[in-house]
């Protein structure tokens, strides 16, 4: 009897804290909630009373926060059992910076949160390392929501390291020869400052993309992310001891590939249309669809519209798509193509972009004054992807524009019905 009372205890001051949570997060007042619902053991009737009073119970249609819905209530209540559900958790996270994708925390980040707080606050340093999504992802709510007065802070340690100071970089002047004409040193001291710009430029990125994927602060290509955070190694050279000529030359390098690598005209981008469309089969939020190119070429293509599109919307639709990306697997599944979509700001709203009627299966769309030919296939190493991307977007009435510039076909402009969106 005193087990069945403490269990019930234990699920009354999680439910307590979760409404205070979930009432933080959507700014409501948890006064305005009943002691009986509030008293239930059902953790999806709390979950759904929340949502209600909030106007946000259309939530609960979508399958990916009845999975987690499901996760919660299934859930262990003692820290021996916890183990296979954290793993679980943990696995689901390394590809995502929040549970339903992008950046944004929702009210399902709260849900989960709240129900594994108190058994990783109770997890030794040790234990807490077999999981660093989980613990990641922990940290960016705790830093991102006023939960203070909720929840205790969970002390996350940020790994550090050292700067690496290359040999080289101090041995440069004592081994240049006094016998060298000025010309000639010159020479040698610019190339030596290329060399080491590029290794300098190669180790930055590795710290960027580790930081970025240790503290969630932007969102990167999932095919990306398959590198394991746990195996960045880097070093990174020193900078104090660069001449003003070496910083003047590593400036003018950057500027010169940053406007080489802008061109819309790198990207093949052609008009295609989809024959099957089907659920991806271990991932809800993805469709796989096979796109039709013409002259026979047909493309398998993984996009993220599951939650924004039907099957049958999709099925003999028209779509615009960049087709020259490197082939990748999107959990397990081959994607050769990257269909572009429209999206409103908070990325509620999401649909392919449309081309014009009459418009050629196979076509190339054309932008004025971007005449070049594309790649063959984009280099990731490049990142051309993620320099170009951010300068498309749809203009006041929905015509889809590089920098301003429309997507044009031999039958018109593409476009959406989004104004104002951006298009990746």
């Amino acid at each position: 009897m005193g087990a069945n009372g403490g269990a019930n205890d234990s699920l009354l001051n999680r439910n307590k804290a979760l409404v205070c949570a979930l009432c933080k997060h959507l700014s409501l007042t948890p006064q305005s909630f009943s002691s009986e619902c509030v008293g239930t053991n059902d953790i999806k009737a709390v979950f759904s009373y929340v949502l209600k009073l909030s106007g946000r119970e259309g939530l609960l249609n979508s399958n990916e926060v009845i999975k987690w819905v499901k996760f919660v209530d299934a859930f262990p209540i003692e820290p021996e059992g916890c183990k296979g559900a954290f793993k679980g958790l943990n696995e689901d996270l390394a590809l995502k910076s929040v549970l339903l994708g992008g950046l944004k925390i929702s009210e399902t980040d709260v849900l989960v949160f709240s129900t594994v707080h108190s058994l990783v606050n109770g997890l030794s340093i040790t234990e807490r390392q077999q999981y660093p999504n989980v613990l990641r992802w922990m940290d960016y709510i705790q830093s991102s929501e006023d939960l203070g007065d909720v929840y205790d802070r969970i002390p996350v340690q940020k790994v550090g390291f050292e700067p690496h100071v290359s040999k080289n970089s101090a041995e440069f002047q004592s081994d240049q020869s006094s016998e060298k004409s000025a010309s000639s040193l010159k020479t040698e001291e610019k190339l030596e400052a290329d060399s080491k710009s590029k290794k300098s430029s190669i180790k930055g990125m590795i710290a960027e993309r580790y930081f970025s994927l240790l503290f969630s602060i932007k969102q990167v290509n999932p095919i990306e992310q398959e590198y394991d955070i746990l195996n960045c190694k880097f070093a990174i050279s020193s900078h104090d001891r660069k001449s003003t000529e070496e910083k003047k030359i590593v400036s003018e390098t950057k500027g010169t590939e940053t406007n080489d690598d802008l061109s819309i005209s790198l990207f093949n981008i052609q008009i295609g249309v989809i024959r099957k469309v089907w659920k991806h089969p271990s991932a809800d939020s993805l469709l796989v669809e096979e796109i039709d190119l013409g002259d026979g070429n047909v493309r398998q293509v993984v996009s993220g519209l599951a939650k924004y599109c039907t099957l049958e919307a999709l099925a003999n639709r028209q779509v615009v798509l960049i087709t020259n990306v490197k082939p990748g697997k999107l959990r397990d599944v081959v994607s050769a193509g990257l269909v572009l979509c429209a999206s409103n700001q908070d990325h509620t709203v999401i649909e392919p972009l449309i081309p014009p009627e009459g418009a050629k299966i196979g076509e190339r769309v054309s932008f004025l004054g971007h005449d070049g030919k594309p790649e063959d296939i984009l280099n990731p190493k490049k990142k051309q992807l993620e320099k170009i991307t951010p300068h498309l977007y749809t203009d006041e009435k929905g015509i889809a524009t590089f920098k301003g510039i429309p997507f044009m076909t031999s039958a018109g402009a593409c476009k959406s019905s989004i104004a104002n969106a951006s298009i990746k």
